[in-house]
């Protein structure tokens, strides 16, 4: 072939180009024929004598010493082995310079083939790890918009575990590519025409040639394809970190919103607050329950245990907020009656007001929601029974202060149902209605009073086309019976009968009237009274 050609052509033996010489009997035969040259010259040769250690005296080596101990005196001191065995092993570190030690420290035999070893094991890198930084990034570039905040640290390690097992892998791929120390020399020598020079001198039969000014091992590095793989991971890897990201908007995914019944508690705790509206205990009490519920974790926040518990703090305050604002208003009511009575009150409907402010003084006093410690104090001093004690601008003071702090109680949304709009004073006819409104023995804000008589408008309503509709019997009675019971209510009405009343038509004499034992509190409102307050509030709703 043209390389066996190439090799005969290049060959050398006795002065003559493109002539090969081999030793006979191979390379025992020259280790033979050395020795024999040897003995000619009477040069004593020791078998299995391992030297320990170089002798010197003045900067000059002087013998050597064996491994058994024999010392053996020389002039010159020849070594065949390499330069670390010569001069870091057998020489004391104080018989050489600093300078020359460093240089022989420097010296790699192995720098050769690390080179190409290096070399197998990028290229065999370069495809996972393009592929790997790829990946990469997009799964950062999606933690970064999922996660509100990106866990750098975890990223740094998981990025190096990774690259530790890429590398790891590419060297297992790589290692039958991998090049001996031996074969470097082999590669050096042909690169350098040396003739098996390093070869020789590495197995001891040759000395080291002399360290030329530069080495030419026969490779070169292909930088365009070592750095693109490295340049591309980094560019990967480098977007994804530093690209700007848009954190995801969507509420379901991103931190959660407190429920809206805890921002209506809070803004309630703030307003009577900042209106010096309730006392404060009550307040810090409310507020730290609203933190209790505020510490969970937020995947509990809508938790059922969660809703159940807001849900009863926010009845609890709106149950308190409803109980003050009522017995605001009773009172103002009946410091407002028994102020413009100006005397011609009755005694009993007197007694009446008076028993109404104290029954509202009482349950401001023992709810857990108070009001401000001044207006307690003003109205627990106030003597409604003798009113002639303050003036009558300081009593409008006091019940327009009492109005106010009913109307904030009104204002407040922590407490109330959804879409509720509170309490208005339009709804003094159901306090009325119930016994809670002033008695119609007291007096009463003048309205104007109605014209009397009836209009029954203009006649029959006209049809859809101007037509007068017929007659549909409006005012006759007729009995209605229900037919299916299945769907019934209790207090439904199920039958309507046409009857009339028994009366009793028999003619009595004149008879005396007995006496009176006790006073009546009025038939058909005695039954108000005995409404307990959830009865008088479910029937005011149902009026409205």
């Amino acid at each position: 072939t043209a390389y066996v050609l190439l090799h005969h052509v290049m060959g050398m033996a006795g002065g003559s180009r493109g002539v090969w010489g081999y030793v006979e009997g191979g390379m025992g035969g020259l280790a033979n024929a050395l020795e024999a040259a040897c003995t000619e010259l009477r040069v004593d040769i020791r078998r299995e004598a391992s030297v320990q250690k170089i002798l010197t005296r003045n900067g000059r080596a002087t013998g050597i010493v064996l491994e058994d101990g024999t010392q053996l005196n020389a002039k010159v001191v020849a070594s065949s082995v390499d330069a670390h065995w010569t001069f870091e092993k057998f020489l004391d570190a104080e018989d050489l310079p600093n300078e020359f030690r460093q240089a022989i420290a420097r010296i790699d035999y192995s720098s050769a083939s690390a080179k190409i070893n290096v070399a197998w094991w990028l290229d065999k890198l370069a495809v996972p790890l393009v592929v790997s930084s790829l990946i990469g990034s997009c799964l950062i570039l999606m933690a970064r918009r999922e996660l509100v905040q990106f866990p750098w640290a975890k990223t740094i390690i998981i990025g190096l575990v990774l690259l530790l097992g890429m590398g790891l892998m590419a060297w297992w791929l790589a290692r039958r590519h991998f090049e001996s120390p031996a074969r470097a020399l082999v590669r050096i020598e042909a690169s350098m025409r040396m003739r098996n020079t390093l070869s020789a001198a590495k197995q001891g039969v040759t000395p080291w040639p002399n360290l030329p000014e530069t080495i030419d091992d026969g490779t070169r590095w292909r930088w365009s394809r070592l750095l693109a793989p490295l340049l591309a991971a980094v560019l990967f890897l480098g977007t994804s970190l530093f690209l700007p990201v848009s954190a995801r908007t969507d509420s379901g995914e991103g931190p959660l919103d407190e429920p809206q019944p805890w921002k209506d508690l809070q803004a309630d705790i703030e307003a009577l607050g900042e209106d010096n509206t309730v006392q404060e205990e009550y307040l810090k009490e409310l507020e730290d329950r609203l933190d209790q519920l505020r510490r969970q974790n937020e995947q509990e926040w809508y938790s059922h245990s969660s809703v159940e518990a807001t849900d009863a703090l926010r009845k609890m305050h709106g149950s308190e907020l409803e109980r003050m604002e009522r017995n605001l208003r009773k009172a103002e009511r009946a410091l407002n009656n028994l102020q413009k009575a100006d005397g011609k009150m009755s005694d009993a409907g007197k007694q009446r007001m008076l028993n109404e402010f104290e029954e509202a003084l009482q349950g401001l006093t023992q709810g857990q929601m108070k009001p401000n410690q001044g207006l307690l104090d003003q109205l627990k001093e106030l003597d409604p029974g003798n009113l002639e004690q303050l003036s009558g601008e300081k009593l409008d003071q006091l019940r327009e202060n009492m109005k106010q702090h009913a109307k904030n109680c009104q204002q407040c949304q922590g407490g109330g149902e959804p879409g509720g709009q509170g309490r208005s004073d339009g709804d003094d006819w159901l306090d009325n209605l119930l016994n809670e409104g002033p008695e119609n023995g007291g007096p009463q804000e003048e309205n104007p009073g109605g014209n009397g008589g009836r209009n029954r408008g203009p006649g029959s309503a006209p049809g859809v086309l101007g037509q007068i509709s017929p007659d549909v019997n409006s005012g006759d009675l007729e009995g209605l019976e229900s037919k299916d019971l299945s769907k019934s209510l209790p207090g439904d009405l199920l039958e309507l009968n046409d009857g009339e009343h028994e009366v009793d038509r028999s003619k009595v004499e004149p008879r005396a009237g007995g006496n009176v034992e006790g006073e009546s509190k009025g038939g058909a409102r005695v039954w108000k009274d005995s409404l307990l307050p959830s009865e008088k509030s479910a029937l005011k709703e149902f009026f409205k």
